[in-house]
């Protein structure tokens, strides 16, 4: 039997080029798209016009040399990583990077003595910090002698609040600066940027591009990143339509934590659209979070919050129309119980709006709360046994049926206490005719002596 060949990159009569040897691999690892566009220059940064245009904040640091402790906050892709390296190269720091994901306290530890040493020699470091976030409050205090001591300038950067999720202390320290998702403009010129670099055209129709400007969802490394799979799998000569498009890069998911910032922030926004009246914008929201893969329950939920919260007794079928979206979505699972639920956004949205029942229960929990536990008065109490009749347990008591218009009148707050007003329906809705009738109440109550 003959030798078998020794596999290689080389091209063939039968099978044509490795795959190895098609991406170039034999040779030099092939750079990404994002890495080789990545800006060299902090004017050559889009989307971040705030902190990087002649007036950004940033803008002026440089200018006055006076670059402080920093944190970078906004969604991936918008060039937090970048504008770090080039703030070192333009104040002449030494740039460092960690990763609070892979990092722990012995590599903090050496970190700190290499800065040290070099700020010995006169030389200063700017430590960028990945998803400070995820350090834990004891690895995060660890940063402060360094900062204040001018050892590092620390530039952390994160996705999550740091208001909830870095130390007051670090903070403290520290000058928030918000990065903004890519509006289809900078979207739009980083793509420019890329057909100029790869000496072709993007192969899409003007449907197909603005599509993939919106699947990029203001991410300029996944914007980067779609336009690759796109000029990888086109043949020569072919545009792709936006069905097409669909197919090829599937689609990227909507950035969305539901248990971080993204979740709370989409139900804020559901819950306002609600509370404001606007059933478009929020069907709108509603359907970003399922679409998202929130549970269709916890937005039921909400929803009956809603109802209570924000509807009350100007429209009560608001809850029952709540609650039986989420006995519908019990019964019918998904996909078509979420139907029922939208339905409801649309009811509870479309309502009249009162939070009357909602601080008439906060003003008598307060009230509650704060003048302890006094007794019913004794006209109200039962009396079961003889000395309680003695006591006075139940003089006095009107039953009200046996009152003309079933109304007694008789005060049932402690005689200590005195009569106290809750409840002051609005005249929205069917709190319209309650307002009616606690008036038509109060005049008989004066009337009859009942305060």
């Amino acid at each position: 039997m003959a030798p078998r060949a020794k596999s290689s990159g080389t091209k063939t009569s039968e099978d044509g080029p490795s795959l190895f040897a098609a991406a170039g691999l034999e040779h030099d690892a092939p750079r990404p798209l994002a890495d080789r566009l990545r800006p060299t220059r902090l004017d050559e940064v889009v989307g971040q016009d705030h902190l990087l245009g002649p007036d950004g904040a940033l803008t002026r640091m440089i200018e006055t040399r006076s670059l402080g402790s920093l944190v970078f906050w906004g969604p991936p892709g918008t060039g937090k990583t970048t504008v770090a390296r080039l703030l070192a190269h333009a104040t002449d720091l030494e740039f460092v990077q960690l990763s609070a994901v892979f990092s722990g306290v012995a590599d903090l530890k050496k970190t700190f003595e290499a800065a040290r040493a070099r700020r010995e020699a006169g030389q200063g470091t700017l430590l960028f910090v990945d998803e400070v976030h995820r350090f834990n409050r004891t690895q995060q205090d660890s940063f402060l002698p360094v900062m204040e001591d001018g050892t590092v300038v620390l530039v952390g950067a994160t996705t999550e609040n740091p208001s909830f999720e870095l130390n007051a202390a670090l903070l403290s320290r520290a000058r928030v600066l918000v990065f903004r998702s890519l509006d289809e403009a900078a979207v739009g010129k980083l793509l420019g940027r890329a057909e100029a670099a790869e000496g072709r055209p993007l192969p899409l129709d003007p449907e197909a591009r603005a599509a993939l400007v919106r699947m990029a969802d203001g991410d300029g490394r996944a914007a980067l990143t779609l336009a690759e799979e796109v000029w990888r799998a086109a043949r020569a000569g072919e545009t792709f339509d936006l069905a097409t498009l669909q197919e090829i890069v599937q689609r990227r998911a909507p950035i969305y934590d539901k248990s971080q910032d993204g979740h709370y922030n989409l139900i804020s926004a559901l819950h306002k659209a609600v509370r404001g009246s606007d059933p478009d914008a929020a069907l709108y929201w509603f359907c970003r979070m399922v679409d998202a893969g929130e549970d269709p329950l916890f937005l039921a939920r909400r929803i009956v919050r809603m109802a209570v919260e924000d509807i009350g007794l100007a429209d009560p079928q608001a809850l029952v129309i709540a609650n039986a979206a989420k006995d519908a979505y019990d019964f019918l699972g998904s996909p078509e119980g979420e139907l029922a639920i939208a339905q409801a956004v649309i009811y509870v949205a479309t309502a009249p709006k009162s939070n009357a029942a909602y601080r008439a229960y906060g003003a008598a929990m307060r009230t509650a709360k704060q003048a302890g536990s006094l007794l019913p008065p004794k006209h109200i109490l039962n009396a079961p046994t003889r000395l309680m009749k003695e006591e006075g347990y139940g003089a006095g008591y009107e039953y009200d049926h046996d009152t003309p218009e079933a109304f007694s009148g008789q005060d049932y707050f402690p005689e200590t206490l005195g009569r106290q007003t809750f409840y002051d329906p609005p005249e929205r809705g069917f709190e319209r005719e309650i307002r009616k009738r606690l008036d038509y109440w109060a005049r008989l109550r004066k009337e009859r002596g009942g305060g």
